[in-house]
């Protein structure tokens, strides 16, 4: 008969073979559980943040355009008159831009390429292997699910998705339970929330839903492709200046009160259209499983 001393022995050795467990898991395989509210439903899904230089891009469909490619070839001639068309909304809002920068007293006109020889020079440099997202995702489509148990149960099955690539995909794959897939509450995003809260008014926007939904926007709009949403997005349109005014009025103090104010010159109704674009755009790109 086992004394009480072999029994807690024993079960303290079959607690360590086990391996690590919840936060401590993901912490090591260095991937998050994510949760996505979407019009569609609530999602969960993955997230892991890798140097550029280590991972793969993932793969699109035959018929789509990779943006990312598409920057580094050469244009044809006859491409030079060629416009992208993004969707109505954004191109509204882009004119909506053009507009506030020309009472700015910006006159628009081609700058002198000597005034950027040095910047020139640098953007030749090789680029910086930055960090990077990377979701759960295949074919350019982020793969979703609605219960703990299903996304579990995916990731076990050693079906092809982009996360595989990375170290610790596969001691993750082998200990994860369904107990484990909490996301922590600032990896959980109200997308669907958005469009509504902006239409409010400027008065009851919530500062904190909106910036979030700019952070994972980005992350998804990059990891999957989604050129609109990476050209909506990107530095300089009028929903990254929505998204600069709210930080700084979310920070307080003197950049706070000068966020306000710039956000009271931001047309709730243009940004409410660009961001419904934005969530239609990723909405079409979640393969839900179950």
């Amino acid at each position: 008969m086992a004394s009480q001393s072999d029994e807690e022995t024993e079960g303290t050795s079959s607690s360590s073979s086990s391996g690590v467990s919840g936060r401590e898991l993901w912490e090591s395989a260095g991937v998050t559980p994510v949760e996505i509210a979407l019009p569609g439903g609530v999602g969960l899904t993955l997230r892991a943040f890798r140097k550029s230089g280590e991972i793969t891009p993932t793969e699109l469909e035959a018929d789509e355009e990779d943006p990312f490619d598409a920057r580094k070839r050469p244009v044809d001639e006859e491409d030079d008159e060629e416009e992208v068309i993004v969707d109505e909304e954004f191109q509204a809002l882009l004119a909506e831009g053009d507009e506030e920068k020309a009472k700015d007293g910006e006159t628009g006109e081609e700058p002198d390429a000597a005034d950027f020889e040095d910047e020139k020079d640098e953007s030749d440099e090789q680029p910086e292997d930055e960090e990077v997202p990377l979701f759960l995702s295949h074919k350019g489509k982020l793969i979703a699910f609605k219960s703990p148990e299903g996304l579990v149960s995916f990731i076990r099955s050693g079906a092809p998705n982009d996360l595989a690539q990375v170290d610790g995909w596969g001691t993750l794959a082998d200990r994860v339970q369904s107990t484990d897939v909490d996301p922590l509450p600032e990896d959980r995003y109200e997308l669907d929330l958005v469009v509504e809260n902006l239409r409010g008014g400027h008065d009851t926007w919530d500062f904190p839903l909106l910036i979030a939904a700019g952070e994972i926007a980005r992350d998804l709009g990059y990891a999957l492709r989604l050129k609109p949403v990476i050209l909506a997005l990107s530095p300089g349109s009028p929903l990254d200046d929505l998204d600069e005014s709210l930080r700084s009025a979310e920070s307080g103090g003197m950049g706070g009160f000068f966020g306000r104010r710039r956000l009271k010159k931001i047309g709730a109704q243009q940004a409410s259209l660009g961001w419904r674009s934005i969530i239609g755009k990723i909405s079409a790109a979640v393969d839900w499983r179950d």
